[in-house]
């Protein structure tokens, strides 16, 4: 969701500052801004704090500051998605405090005393508000992160740090911080609860950095100290301390530097239109350094300590969202099925709201691409302080707090995925819980070695697969055609396809903005089939499987009532083309696998939709990236 950039340096800052947004745009967002310190080139200028905000892309905010001629040393960078107040210039950070007794309607930048850029919801921001306002405080936006500057402000006292500190002990909520201070041109104070920030150490290039995400440091520095839950960081040009919650300062040995590739070559599209295009077309490479280390199965590949936790267990609670989520009902089938174990599968946002019954016994398994995920987090949380102590969790980030948080982890190798409609994220999630599938069917003991072999090896071709199966995009194209003038559209699966008909329905409606919802196929006469005319699409995913021939008599409930099929189907399934049926043919029947097979075309047809629509593909309206606010 939102990003932040800010450093201090000995050299002109803007530059990075607005290369870190670009690098952050693929997290979604509404609004965008940067403020700096007009003394921190030039201590002599006397000149205070400045600042320059868009409603519009990166691009207009960069024209801005060219126009503005800004160049200093010292300044912070904010790309905001809404969630106290509109989009609006006034809302946009950075956020200024001008202190108490301000009656201008529009006050001089140059008597503003403090700005700041947030990341989170600060929860209690209404009696904080209050309690400001009756000090004379006025508000110019209706943000939570207004608070947050007058309260630094009212608690300044000669200290950017101290005042920090002594503001941060009255929040409640989620808040990632970077701020500087009129009276200090060379210092840049931040802290994280709930949201995270790492520090970029530059020092031989002349300064420190704080940023959202590592990769808006790429090209800057790889040498990154991640900042742990309720840590603070006081940045100079030359030098940098970080302390924890409690005001321990801490060593480097507790917050190392950790060199990391920011996969600057992430953000070039190459011979791509979009990010997810790109993204789509990734995922044979994705899925095979996903599986590169796995010479073969064993609970190890999940951390130290894995087989005895495995041994220990009796069921898993897998938690996620959206599509993560999709890729937890998957795992469900294929666990059950293979590795004999029941399996729970709740959505994050909702799990840790209600009167669950724990169980100690139970692996938590917790799924996201970010590792940052707000809701995936909490609930992850919410489990712990139930007494689940098994946590495991497939991630695509190696060094997020999600994974520092669980026992276990495995760690997917999609790469940074900046489209976001997640593609190679989902699939390499499903290589992941696989091998998980794999190895609790190994440590339990409901698979011999040679048939767990068997598998590892068919999962192994999945790579080639997918590659047989993006041949398709031409008929997907010609589909695609068709739905960019529909208006609703349906999408139907059995079993373990009935995720991936979710994952589907999902795609499109995110960026083509088209109504979609899925249904388990047989679930048609309970209520959907009263839906279906000749202007609702019917996508069926029809694999060569045991439920084959339900699927057909769902089909023909559809041709029946005027509907209109298109299905993806397997050799063999004897599902042709006619008048009112769109077949493309899959390349071959994967068996458990063929739902990683299937999602692609799925991906393509949203994809394709999408661009006939002229919609902003990578930047889907109202949605953000890496959702990191409840």
């Amino acid at each position: 969701m939102c990003g932040i950039v800010g450093g201090v340096s000995r050299q002109d800052v803007v530059p990075v500052l607005l290369q870190g947004l670009r690098r952050l745009e693929y997290r979604g967002y509404d609004s965008c801004g940067l403020a700096v310190h007009m003394a921190s080139l030039n201590p002599a200028s006397g000149a205070g704090l400045h600042r320059t905000r868009s409603t519009a892309r990166v691009a207009e905010l960069q024209a801005q500051v060219q126009a503005e001629n800004l160049h200093e040393a010292t300044g912070i960078a904010h790309t905001r998605w809404a969630t106290h107040g509109e989009p609006s210039m006034a809302n946009a950070h950075p956020h200024f405090s001008f202190g108490p007794g301000q009656r201008e309607a529009f006050p001089p930048e140059s008597v503003a005393r403090v700005a700041l850029v947030h990341n989170g919801i600060i929860e209690n921001y209404e009696e904080l508000r209050r309690a400001l306002e009756a000090r004379d405080y006025r508000f110019f936006s209706d943000t939570d992160s207004e608070v947050v500057a007058h309260l630094i402000d009212s608690c300044y006292n000669g200290d950017l740090f101290e005042a920090l500190q002594a503001a941060i002990a009255q929040l409640r909520g989620a808040y990632a911080l970077a701020v500087i201070h009129r009276d200090e041109p060379h210092r840049l104070v931040g802290a994280r609860a709930g949201s995270p920030l790492v520090l970029g150490v530059a020092a031989e290039q002349g300064g420190h950095f704080v940023a959202s995400d590592a990769m808006a440091l790429a090209g800057v520095t790889d040498q990154i100290v991640y900042l742990e839950e309720g840590d603070l960081v006081d940045l100079q040009a030359s030098r940098y301390w970080i302390c924890d919650a409690g005001g321990r300062a801490l060593t480097p040995e507790q917050r190392p530097v950790q060199t990391v590739q920011a996969f600057a070559a992430a953000v070039e599209l190459e011979p791509y239109q979009h990010y997810m295009q790109k993204e789509i077309f990734e995922q044979p490479r994705a899925l095979s350094d996903t599986l590169t280390d796995v010479l073969a199965i064993s609970p190890e590949l999940f951390g130290d300590g894995a087989w005895r936790r495995f041994q220990e267990i009796d069921s898993l609670l897998i938690l996620a969202c959206g599509t993560s989520y999709y890729s937890g009902l998957v795992a469900k089938y294929w666990i059950e099925a293979l590795a004999r174990i029941p399996v729970q599968v709740e959505i994050a946002s909702e799990y840790r709201y209600r009167e669950s019954v724990p169980n100690p016994k139970a692996l938590v398994v917790v799924i996201s691409q970010s590792g940052e995920t707000a809701d995936t987090l909490a609930a992850l949380r919410h489990a712990k302080g139930l007494g689940h102590t098994h946590t495991l969790t497939v991630c695509n980030v190696a060094t997020s707090t999600m994974v520092r948080e669980c026992a276990l982890s495995y760690i997917t190798r999609a790469g940074v995925e900046i489209g976001v409609a997640s593609t190679k994220a989902f699939t390499t999630q499903l290589a992941g819980l696989y091998l998980l599938t794999l190895a609790l069917a190994q440590t339990k003991g409901s698979l011999d070695d040679e048939t767990i072999n068997d598998h590892l090896q068919q999962l192994r071709h999945i790579p080639s697969a997918v590659q047989a199966v993006l041949a398709l995009e031409p008929q997907v194209i010609s589909w695609a055609q068709s739905f960019t003038r529909m208006e609703n559209a349906l999408f139907l699966g059995r079993g373990m396809h009935y995720p991936i008909a979710l994952e589907g329905a999902l795609k499109l409606k995110e960026i083509s903005y088209i109504h979609a919802e899925a249904y388990p196929a047989g679930e048609l006469k309970h209520g959907p089939l009263a839906l279906v005319t000749s202007a609702m699409p019917v996508v069926v995913v029809a694999p060569n499987d045991a439920l084959l021939e339900k699927l057909k008599s769902n089909m023909q409930e559809v041709r029946a009532r005027g509907g209109v099929l298109y299905v993806l189907a397997d050799a063999e399934t004897n599902i042709t083309s006619d008048t009112g049926t769109h077949v493309i043919r899959m390349p071959e029947h994967y068996g458990l696998l063929s739902p990683i097979l299937h999602v692609v075309p799925l991906q393509l047809l949203a994809y394709h939709t999408a661009l006939g629509k002229g919609t902003d593909v990578d930047k889907p309206r109202n949605l953000a990236k890496s959702v990191t606010v409840e």
